[in-house]
């Protein structure tokens, strides 16, 4: 019988409609509600709806969260650091396509 390692994290599919409200997302990302209150400020995130436990985070918004971790915790970046890695990020993903597109 197989055994579940309690620290490998369960595999989540996300599909691109899926959304999430500010304590669903804290628990995804096993953050507090202070942090995720923080990426908004810095425009990391961009939720719907009214403030605070009314927020709605769209599917790309779990990404951009755990990245922003990696970039904190293993990189040491701060949340304005984070902000531009992510828009570099986000247009080099852009500029992948595109490219893709036209070397067809």
């Amino acid at each position: 019988m197989d055994k579940k390692d309690p620290s490998t994290p369960a595999v989540e599919l996300i599909d691109e409609e899926t959304t999430f409200t500010l304590a669903e997302l804290c628990r995804c990302c096993e953050v507090e509600a202070e942090l995720i209150e923080a990426l908004v400020e810095h425009g990391i995130l961009e939720p719907a709806g009214r403030q605070g436990r009314y927020w709605c985070f769209s599917a790309s918004s779990l990404r951009r969260t755990r990245i922003t971790l990696h970039l904190q915790r293993d990189l040491g970046v701060n949340l304005a650091g984070a902000a531009l890695a992510l828009d570099l990020l986000e247009r080099i993903d852009e500029l992948d396509a595109r490219l893709r597109v036209l070397s067809r």
